[in-house]
């Protein structure tokens, strides 16, 4: 049974949230104040997997500016409860297999469950039944007489059989039968009551909401957790406990007074190393950590409600530094994660049908454990349980996939003015046009990751210092592979960032990346030594991945143009700037003896400015020789192509 639809209304900040598609994974996004968690407590309450959860509270949950108003037409007759929840639920064939078999394939006209609540607190079910085949299915059950059976099967309606058996006041021992099957679909409430609770109760999920409060805190007294389970007078910290006391297969009793230590020892340890490695699967960010959980009878400097009895003490066990320390100090991510897994975990045992709310699951976790997190809902919840969650992080939004988004905002928040009735509150939104800018932020952020990540990032990355080495390479490639020589292998994804300065931090931000490689093809200046060989001695990259253009000019110092010859070098010059120039740019008016052209052009340019304020910039030759490679391949000496190619040699060599 999958749940396809909801709509809330008056509930908190919410008057009327708008009909929403729930799917495998429905996130729920929006700033923060904007509803999100109202509509996940809301949706909770229709079937919470904590019975006493169940209540709506006209008090704490209608919207409080109304309430009043509210409850004064109820208690006047002039409106009825309001219904707060409705949730479509689509059956599929498992749900309905045995009341087909019981009565007839196509029993249901629809195979769809609603299910509404609201302050009455009164469960509505809503079923599209075939009544005339379920007459039919009870005609059989308790098979008439000839001269009954005429007149019986012409009723449509349970009411109409209802009416014929009661005018004919027949005692036959068929018709006491068929009065014996109709009574009971009366006394459960109608036929609709009867097959809800007779075949498809069952089936309807079950939601677990979980959020920060529900985190373990890492030490528990047992005999005043056996208390307050005796008085169901629970805290939201005690659920993940009890799930891993049951989980190892225990009860609070055994806590107390096991039968032996070693006993003890080995369930706490099943249970606990059962959990670690789900958590150690999907938690990226220290992978040396494991549970131990410990049973002592409580000392006078125990914490203070500790000081009596027997504690039990949650505490992680770091393999790389050889230390324990309690749960509490560990990360909130890291214990966010671990009690719900242990919660969670013990649910799953019971086999009941979940779906789960997450409110904020992501809250304290780094952005790398927040798409762990991502990852663990896709491969191991997706597919056995729903899953609705809540955020406003960029992270939590797979950019992929944004059909499962749903926006959440609050256009009162940002309004000075009084709106329309039908716009106040919390609104959800499918439809991106209609939202605002600080309700998309979290997408932005989350589409402007994935471009950083894909644009100019491939499995393989050859970084480059700007967008004229890119335009230089590919096309010296294309003339080469043209020629039938060796040219830039199309593995490589030519990655341009800006400058000598930013290729250290991107060369860092893309190694960081599992499964990605990454060289340098980059200028080398004295100035910038230190910082390329920094690249492989800080262990960026390993130092046959950092090549620099002077590996193949055989000269100290070296840009992508002293690939070329100075000669042809000038020639693209002169043809980009030759509405700007007075006369060609000959070699032998370059006097300057750096081994960097650019360099020596700097100084020519400073003695004999361009016409017209014309900065010189060394883009625009590069742009030149890409748009007329065509007629100008036949002029590029040799030598070039020859740099060209043994650069590219050793690049596509470390593939």
């Amino acid at each position: 049974m999958k749940l396809k639809t909801v709509e809330i209304n008056e509930f908190q900040s919410i008057r009327k949230s708008n009909p929403f598609q729930i799917g495998d994974i429905t996130c729920l996004v929006g700033k923060n104040e904007a509803g999100k968690t109202t509509i996940l407590q809301a949706l909770y309450r229709i079937n919470p997997i904590i019975p006493s959860d169940a209540k709506f509270d006209v008090t704490d949950h209608y919207p409080r500016a109304d309430v009043e108003d509210y409850q004064q037409e109820v208690e006047n007759g002039s409106r009825k409860h309001a219904i707060v929840v409705k949730a479509t639920f689509l059956l599929e064939e498992q749900d309905i297999k045995k009341l087909e078999s019981d009565f007839s394939i196509g029993v249901l006209n629809e195979p769809k469950l609603t299910l509404s609540k609201g302050y009455e607190n009164l469960l509505y079910i809503n079923l599209d039944i075939n009544e005339k085949l379920i007459v039919d299915s009870f005609l059989k059950k308790a098979p008439l007489p000839e001269d009954l059976l005429d007149e019986f099967s012409e009723c449509s309606t349970l009411n109409s059989l209802i009416d014929v058996l009661k005018s004919k006041g027949n005692n036959t021992e068929h018709s006491k039968q068929l009065k014996n099957i109709l009574d009971e679909v009366q006394k459960d409430g109608g036929i609709v009551s009867y097959i809800y609770d007779k075949y498809i109760k069952a089936s309807v999920p079950k939601f677990l909401y979980f959020d920060e409060y529900y985190q373990m805190l890492g030490h528990e007294n047992i005999e005043a957790l056996k208390n307050r389970v005796s008085n169901k007078n629970f805290k939201k910290s005690d659920y993940p406990i009890l799930g891993l006391i049951e989980l190892a297969r225990l009860d609070i009793n055994a806590l107390i007074n096991p039968d032996r230590t070693e006993w003890l020892i080995n369930k706490l340890e099943g249970a606990s190393n059962h959990l670690s490695k789900k958590v150690l699967k999907y938690w990226s960010q220290n992978k040396y950590l494991q549970m131990k959980f410990d049973v002592r009878p409580a000392r006078p400097g125990d914490p203070a409600d500790m000081r009596s009895g027997t504690n039990l003490w949650a505490r992680v066990y770091d393999s790389h530094h050889m230390v324990t320390t309690p749960l509490g100090t560990r990360s909130r991510g890291f214990v966010w994660f671990f009690s719900f897994l242990a919660w969670f975990d013990q649910q799953q045992r019971k086999q009941v049908p979940l779906i789960l709310l997450l409110d904020e699951p992501g809250l304290f976790l780094h952005g790398k454990a927040q798409e762990d997190l991502l990852r663990y809902i896709e491969d191991e919840l997706k597919g056995n349980h729903q899953v609705i969650y809540t955020t406003h992080s960029p992270f939590m939004v797979d950019p992929r996939k944004f059909d499962r988004v749903r926006i959440v905002q609050d256009k009162s928040m940002d309004s000075d003015e009084i709106l329309p009735a039908e716009e106040e509150g919390t609104k959800v939104l499918s439809d991106i046009l209609d939202a605002t800018e600080d309700s998309l932020f979290p997408l932005q952020g989350a589409l402007g990751y994935e471009i950083h990540q894909t644009l100019f990032i491939g499995p393989n990355n050859l970084v480059v210092e700007g967008i004229s080495d890119l335009l230089y390479i590919q096309t010296i490639s294309g003339i080469l592979e043209k020629q039938g020589r060796t040219g830039l292998s199309p593995k490589w994804t030519i990655t341009p960032v800006g400058g000598a300065d930013k290729v250290p931090t991107f060369v860092a931000l893309l190694g960081a990346q599992r499964g990605i490689k990454v060289a340098t093809l980059i200028d080398i200046q004295k100035k910038d030594q230190q910082l390329i060989e920094n690249l492989y001695k800080r262990k960026l990259l390993k130092k046959k991945n950092v090549i620099t253009y002077g590996d193949f000019t055989n000269t100290s110092e070296s840009d992508i143009e002293d690939m070329f010859s100075p000669g042809f070098y000038l020639a693209l010059i002169n043809s980009e700037y030759a509405s700007n120039l007075d006369a060609p740019i000959e070699e032998k008016a370059i006097t300057n003896k750096s081994p960097r052209i650019l360099v020596r052009l700097e100084e020519y340019f400073a003695e004999n400015p361009i016409k017209n304020s014309v900065q010189f910039s060394h883009y625009r030759p590069a742009r030149y020789f890409a748009e007329n490679a065509a007629t100008l391949k036949s002029n590029i000496p040799s030598e070039t192509l020859e740099r060209f190619e043994i650069a590219f040699k050793t690049l596509n060599g470390l593939l």
